[in-house]
């Protein structure tokens, strides 16, 4: 090993910053990697650490540069002269720590830059990164909804305009990196974190999440990838547990979506997750990091940790006896960036580089990388300024981060995530000036509306002396302003445990046409919330009393619409089908109320569908629908696991049918359409609405694959299509599927295309299926590779006039 801490002596005299520089770093003509080695080559090795570690401030409400309270998010006393003295990695929230006015948050942040530039010789400013899950998490950003909600609309294309705007609105005012978007596949509804998931599905979760990458990377942020890798499939769903997952499910359930991700949506960062598989950390697991993640899928960004992540190594996981130790492991698996703070890639892993215990080529490894990425970002470019509109920042205004064109994405997104569950009777849309009550813990409640990673509910909470900073209608609200005539009563909290409140709903409801009842999870963290990240269920019955008042009100004859405002899916069974009409919806955003109440009173037909399954009962092992066929309802267990409503299932205001379902490929010997293992099938069905109004069927398209090596699924999502129909209007949907979505990891431990009988499933949900159409595939069984095709193509044509219908 080598520990060579000398400084270039060519650079001894290095002016502060790069104006006028003459240095190869700042050489537009060299390519990034030159510059970096160039840089690189210049540096002490405290000059060299100082780039690979985060410092956790708040921006100062005054414009005047960093608010003194560092050491308040991460308990060490970090003096900011001393820790930029050399140079920084990165900044960690100056915008989501406290509220601050975005205005003088961007002056205050390039206040802090301009001392960091100075601070060091090379004028090297820092990364800034901020989270972006829900939207920028900053004071008075738009508050989008939650990413359950993205997988609820099967929209990619507004998932990536909702995050086209969240990274212009972070570029805005200074910052390069966005924490987002979470790629983890729901695996146990009682986690906390499921709300942060896009769904159950891989494919959904890969086609969705690569969406908001393109977007987040479009406006030149670097989209993160979360958690990098297993994180949601813990044991009974416990945060941060350790996770049960075989490597044939890791590899076909796990991996897909950030393979996507980075694939299709040019993601330029990961982030590690805190999870261990079996026994090996993720930060410590140099065949995830290095060789999947960088020798096989190419990666050339950067590894980030999640905060704390390296010191979990010594403390949480103990495969380390200190913080010099975890460094070293932590860089040789291939970490790159230490956050959210300077702590074991400062003077632990520096007194271990000196004593030879970690090589100085780790350093320099990880350093190439995250200068790199500076260059690419143009932080390095001989004419950077950090001030991000005019010379002083005055381009900008405080409505910068909630537009009318992010409120308009937010309202359209909520909208399209809203879930028809079920309607009974026509009970919705609700009749014009109806009596209406409107119940429950949420009916009235601004923060019902907003995910745990949500500025409000992550950060403003802790301010109350601050507001919200954002208008966001309530569902009473909402409804009491289109028309009908309103009356309330809260009935219980979220949490409550005494039923004092429920004698005044039900004598509300029992007055009312209509009761709409509002309930469901208050977002939180660590056990301040029931959703959330550290907010774990035991099981999935509603939190507190909300079953009872769903019964209370339900005793009253009035007609009930239950409306869920929640993180993760609820078991239902026990009211749903004595339910007039069940909507779910998760976090929808601050315009949330207002999407909930168009859906109810018509103004919009419902198009959601679940991306999550919906449970009939609340314990007896939380499952997806992802199941080896022993995992389904059998005679060998009196436990009956089937969901509720399934997978992909939603209703809308009018009636759809599906006719001529056909295989375009042509037929083998004994009719059965065939498929070469190298190549397409094509099918199609023609889609008709044959109601009274507008409204948007979603096809969905599984593979059934009904003998294989090993066991599979015994039906997984791999195309989807969003179809807008006006009334007796009909369109043509073909999905052409490379045989390699017909791929999964078989008993070498290889990613194959098993040649056999399969089925191609036209459905309308998981639990609904309209057409089952059978296929051959033909030739020799074949290994994919890293160039394999990730998903379908989908062309939605105009139908000729009316067929007869078949299905």
């Amino acid at each position: 090993m080598t520990t060579e801490i000398t400084r270039g002596a060519a650079t001894s005299n290095l002016p502060p910053g790069p104006a006028g520089s003459t240095h190869p770093w700042h050489d537009l003509r060299l390519t990034g990697a030159e510059r970096a080695d160039a840089l690189i080559a210049e540096m002490t090795l405290e000059e060299k650490i100082g780039q690979l570690v985060g410092l956790w401030v708040g921006a100062d409400a005054s414009g005047g540069g960093v608010a003194p309270h560092q050491a308040d998010m991460t308990g060490t006393d970090h003096a900011w002269a001393d820790v930029i003295d050399g140079g920084l990695g990165q900044l960690t929230r100056p915008f989501g720590t406290a509220p601050v006015a975005p205005a003088a948050g961007a002056r205050s942040l390039a206040s802090s830059q301009r001392e960091i530039m100075a601070a060091n010789r090379f004028g090297i400013p820092a990364q800034v990164h901020e989270e972006c899950l829900a939207g920028f998490a900053a004071w008075r950003a738009t508050a989008y909804p939650v990413p359950l909600s993205w997988g609820a609309t099967f929209d990619p294309d507004l998932v990536a305009e909702m995050a086209t705007l969240i990274g212009e609105s972070m570029r805005a005012v200074g910052v390069h990196q966005g924490l987002a978007p979470v790629l983890d596949v729901t695996r146990d509804y009682r986690w906390g974190r499921t709300e942060e998931t896009i769904s159950e599905d891989p494919q959904l979760v890969a086609e969705i999440g690569a969406a908001y990458v393109r977007g987040l990377e479009s406006t030149g942020i670097v989209a993160t990838l979360k958690h990098f890798a297993g994180y949601s499939a813990s044991r009974a769903g416990r945060n941060l547990a350790p996770v049960a997952v075989g490597p044939r499910e890791f590899a076909d359930v796990i991996l897909p979506p950030f393979e996507a991700a980075l694939r299709e949506g040019g993601a330029r960062s990961v982030m590690h997750s805190y999870t261990e598989i079996d026994g090996v950390p993720s930060a410590a697991d140099e065949r995830l990091l290095t060789g999947l993640l960088r020798h096989e899928w190419g990666f050339e960004g950067t590894v980030v940790a999640d905060y704390f992540g390296v010191r979990f190594l010594e403390r949480l996981h103990r495969v380390a006896a200190g913080p010099g130790e975890a460094a070293g492991l932590a860089l040789h698996a291939g970490v790159d960036t230490e956050l959210p703070s300077v702590d074991a890639f400062g003077a632990p892993l520096l007194e271990a580089l000196r004593a030879g215990r970690v090589d100085v080529a780790l350093v320099d490894r990880a350093l190439r990388r995250v200068l790199r990425q500076k260059i690419d970002l143009g932080l390095l470019d001989p004419d950077y300024a950090p001030e991000p509109a005019g010379s002083d920042g005055s381009g900008l205004d405080d409505g910068i981060l909630d537009t009318a064109a992010s409120r308009d994405v937010a309202l359209r997104l909520a909208r399209e995530a809203v879930v028809l569950l079920s309607n009974r009777a026509g009970t919705l849309p609700l009749a014009p000036g109806a009596r209406v009550a409107v119940v429950g813990p949420l009916a009235d409640e601004e923060m019902a509306m907003l995910g745990c990673y949500s500025f409000p509910a992550h950060v403003g909470v802790q301010h109350p002396e601050h507001p919200i900073g954002l208008e966001i209608p309530t569902l009473r609200a909402a409804l009491a302003g289109s028309g009908l005539d309103v009356s309330h009563a809260r009935g219980c909290d979220v949490t409550d445990a005494e039923p004092d409140g429920l004698e005044e709903a039900v004598r509300v409801a029992a007055a009312a046409d209509v009761v709409v009842v509002a309930v469901g999870d208050r977002a939180g963290l660590f056990g301040r919330g029931t959703s959330g990240e550290g907010c774990d269920a035991e099981d999935l019955h509603l939190p507190g009393i909300q079953a009872d008042l769903i019964e209370a009100v339900l005793a009253t004859g009035t007609p009930v619409v239950l409306v869920l405002l929640t993180g993760r899916p609820y078991a239902l069974g026990a009211y749903a089908d004595r339910a007039g009409a069940v909507v779910q919806t998760f976090f929808p955003g601050q315009l949330g109320g207002q999407a909930i109440a168009e859906v109810l009173t018509g103004t919009v037909a419902p198009s959601g569908r679940l991306p999550v399954s919906v449970p009939r009962r609340p314990t007896g092992g939380p499952g997806t629908y992802l199941t080896a066929p022993l995992g389904a309802r059998s005679g060998v267990s009196n436990l009956d696991p089937t969901a509720l409503f399934g997978f992909g299932h939603g209703l809308t205001y009018t009636s759809f049918a599906w006719e001529s379902a056909t295989v375009v490929n042509e037929a083998g010997g004994d009719g059965l359409p065939e498929w070469d293992v190298t190549g397409d099938a094509s099918v199609e069905v023609t889609v008709r609405n044959t109601g009274e109004r507008a409204g948007t069927e979603v096809v969905q398209l599984y593979l059934h694959d009904p003998v294989a090596q090993v066991t599979r699924p015994v039906q997984r999502l791999i195309g989807f299509a969003r179809v807008p129909l006006e009334a007796g209007a009909a369109a043509r949907v073909r999905f052409t599927v490379p045989a390699d979505l017909t791929s999964f990891t078989g008993l070498a431990g290889r990613r194959i295309v098993e040649p056999g009988d399969v089925e191609l499933r036209l459905a309308r949900s998981s639990a609904d299926v309209a057409a089952a159409l059978r296929l051959r595939l033909v030739g020799t069984e074949r290994e994919t590779g890293p160039d394999r095709a990730l998903g379908c193509a989908v062309v939605i044509e105009q139908a000729d006039p009316p067929a007869e219908v078949t299905q």
